[in-house]
């Protein structure tokens, strides 16, 4: 069975916001492992480490505890072994240094991951282009339906650096909140302070900077757009354990974020 490779799943009708949920699955089609150079138990340790684990079930739990307006949500099914959605696929993408641009040929502590003259041209032809037009879609279609979109990137990272993390070295804040210059305004940054202040404390762009937003929409004022990274430690056990009591609190955050960004749009 060929694993589904995104969803997009329907909220209300007349709700601007999308959560996206880039890195949360650990799938990896067959053909794609035979690529892979680590053997099965170094890639289940792998997967441990980059997975962001359980944020499409805090996604979920959050769209089902919204107000009136669900949001909607757009689910990548693949692990970002397969492709990064989130990466430029050619030269602008800084973590090409690490060898983790958009096809990954390096692990998160520096291991070799695909050989290193692998061409990264079929499987961004294959996996992200096609589900970077349909990001892009699902935005157009929170335009065309509200006049707007805001999207919410909904990620998760290690209480403790990792190796390939180039701006790791600044404070690591329960909640870090990703933000964009052109595309995240002053009240949606407030709304996240407040829905996430239970938890100990948020910052802005630290130890992970920026927020999605998909190329053909960057600069239209239309779109706005936030990241946030959870510390593991608050819902999980790391690295790559179960949930415990975290995510139930952090799901009802979430939700309440959602609910402010729909307050905001209907003042």
């Amino acid at each position: 069975m060929i694993p589904e490779p995104y969803r997009l799943i329907p909220g209300a009708p007349d709700s601007p916001v999308l959560l996206h949920v880039p890195h949360s699955s650990r799938t990896i089609p067959p053909e794609v492992r035979t690529e892979l150079l680590p053997d099965d138990a170094a890639l289940a340790r792998e997967l441990d480490h980059i997975t962001d684990a359980h944020t499409a079930e805090i996604a979920e739990a959050a769209a089902g505890r919204s107000g009136s307006r669900a949001p909607w949500r757009f689910v990548n099914g693949l692990s970002r072994l397969v492709v990064d959605p989130e990466r430029f696929p050619d030269e602008r993408e800084e973590m090409l240094a690490v060898g983790m641009g958009a096809v990954y040929t390096r692990t998160t502590h520096g291991e070799p991951l695909r050989a290193p003259d692998t061409d990264p041209a079929p499987l961004v032809a294959r996996f992200f282009e096609p589900y970077a037009r349909s990001v892009t879609e699902a935005v157009a279609d929170r335009i065309a339906a509200t006049g707007r979109a805001v999207v919410v990137d909904v990620h998760s990272y290690p209480s403790a650096r990792l190796p390939y993390e180039l701006h790791g070295e600044g404070p690591r804040p329960p909640v870090c909140l990703g933000t964009d210059a052109a595309h995240t305004p002053p009240w949606l940054i407030a709304a996240a302070e407040r829905a996430f202040g239970g938890f100990g404390g948020t910052a802005p762009d630290t130890p992970f900077a920026g927020t999605y937003i998909p190329l053909a929409y960057y600069g239209d004022p239309r779109v706005t757009g936030l990241m946030i990274e959870i510390r593991r430690d608050l819902y999980m056990t790391e690295p790559g354990g179960e949930p415990h009591d975290g995510l139930d609190a952090l799901a009802t955050a979430l939700a309440a974020l959602v609910d402010a960004i729909d307050a905001h749009h209907r003042d």
